[in-house]
């Protein structure tokens, strides 16, 4: 099993977990965030006044899922999230060593 983390814009959220459900992720965790990659913030202009953003909202997700599915999600995640401008974000890919379903007790990729 592994764990994907992606960081992505906000607006891309649904379009991004409707494809992942189409391939059969179950499920999705979601924050928002803020933070900043190499864009390193931008100024904008508010009544005549510039200030500077420092960091810029995000979307983070969180899934689980089996090893055969890993390239699939991530490809999946990297299209949809994808808009070609700086700022697109990331995808992170951890190794999981073990997954519990709290109700049944079910453990690996059947708690997933």
């Amino acid at each position: 099993m592994k764990l994907i983390i992606a960081v992505i814009k906000p607006f891309k959220l649904e379009e991004v977990r409707e494809k992942l459900t189409e391939i059969g992720v179950q499920g999705l965790m979601v924050s928002e965030i803020k933070g900043y990659g190499r864009q390193a913030g931008h100024t904008e202009m508010y009544r005549g006044a510039e200030y500077v953003v420092n960091y810029i909202p995000k979307i983070r997700l969180e899934l689980v899922v089996p090893d055969n599915n890993v390239s699939k999600a991530t490809d999946i995640i990297s299209e949809s999230a994808k808009t070609g401008k700086i700022g697109d974000g990331k995808i992170f890919v951890l190794n999981v060593e073990e997954s519990i379903r709290i109700r049944t007790g079910e453990t690996g990729d059947n708690a997933i």
